[in-house]
């Protein structure tokens, strides 16, 4: 099966440098056009005036490829609106978002300015839920719509010195579920991509030879994936070096305390409540709703209409 992009068009954030333009580069080169979407900021998301996002056009462009740039700042609603309207001006669609961009302000919590915490969340979690409000009516009438959010390792197991950066990312899986819910009536189909990759964001957080092997282009054919016709939807893909794998987060089977609910009473159950035995995947928040009143009305005798 091969995987293509023709007559799609597709908006990559953060797109100039690392994964967003190995991502953007990459659908080019099966078909999509692509908005290259960048700043041009350092990674602390101070302004330098960079020209790359449309150094991202012209290797498209010179490829044979259709590619526009746009400096929109992400975190800026009417920015992220005005990109998609041009969008929409120059080509009439818009098929996937692949949202990308992100800056890092670390320290440990202690140290950290709320200013700066502000400023990381505003941007990751704000700039991606800005592009995708932008887009959405537009991938609603279309009934077609492929998006990624991207979270991180920080975001779901944590990292020293990035409780901004973590809180973002880890938000990343709340928006997801909810958008793959109220989107899969019009075929929009929402992915995240957990990377983790050599990037100048990682480049002082890794020794030489790791980065040699965690090069962006080992990340980009998942996201392809994911943005493909027929790709999955609310699934979590972690990726880097070319490997592969979903994150997923289970509930345990957990148990009903007979008598009176006490701090002590959850504290000699806790084995129990803890063991991974019977483990499930969730699919919505009623249904943890559903699972606890079942537990409840089995132990009280009662019959529920679930």
């Amino acid at each position: 099966m091969s995987i293509r992009f023709d007559d799609r068009v597709a908006i990559v954030t953060g797109a100039g440098v690392g994964l967003g333009r190995c991502h953007a580069l990459a659908l080019a080169e099966r078909g999509a056009k692509v908005v290259v979407n960048d700043l041009g900021v350092a990674t602390d998301g101070s302004l330098t005036g960079s020209d790359a996002a449309q150094n991202v056009v012209a290797e498209i462009e010179a490829a044979g490829g259709a590619a526009m740039a746009h400096g929109a700042d992400v975190s800026d609603a009417a920015q992220a609106q005005d990109m998609v309207a041009k969008t929409m001006d120059r080509w009439g669609r818009i098929d996937i978002l692949v949202n990308n961009a992100g800056i890092l302000r670390d320290k440990t919590f202690a140290k950290m300015s709320l200013d700066d915490f502000r400023k990381v969340v505003d941007v990751h979690l704000m700039g991606t839920a800005n592009c995708c409000h932008a887009v959405w009516p537009h991938m609603r009438e279309a009934k077609y719509g492929r998006i990624v959010l991207t979270s991180s390792g920080s975001g779901l197991y944590g990292n020293f010195g990035q409780s901004n950066y973590g809180a973002a990312k880890a938000a990343m899986m709340g928006l997801m579920n909810v958008l793959h819910i109220e989107g899969a009536r019009d075929d929009i189909r929402v992915n995240t991509l957990a990377p983790t990759a050599a990037t100048r964001m990682t480049e002082d957080l890794m020794p030489e030879e790791a980065l040699a092997l965690l090069k962006p282009e080992t990340i980009t054919p998942g996201v392809l994936y994911l943005v493909s016709e027929n790709g999955p939807s609310r699934t979590i893909l972690s990726a880097g070096a070319g490997c592969f794998a979903q994150t997923r987060v289970y509930e345990t089977e957990g148990v009903r305390i007979d008598g009176e609910v006490t701090p002590e009473a959850v504290a000699a159950q806790w084995d129990q409540i803890t063991d991974p035995d019977g483990q499930e995947e969730l699919q919505d928040a009623f249904g943890q709703t559903r699972k606890y009143a079942r537990k409840a009305a089995t132990a009280e005798g009662i019959k529920l209409g679930w």
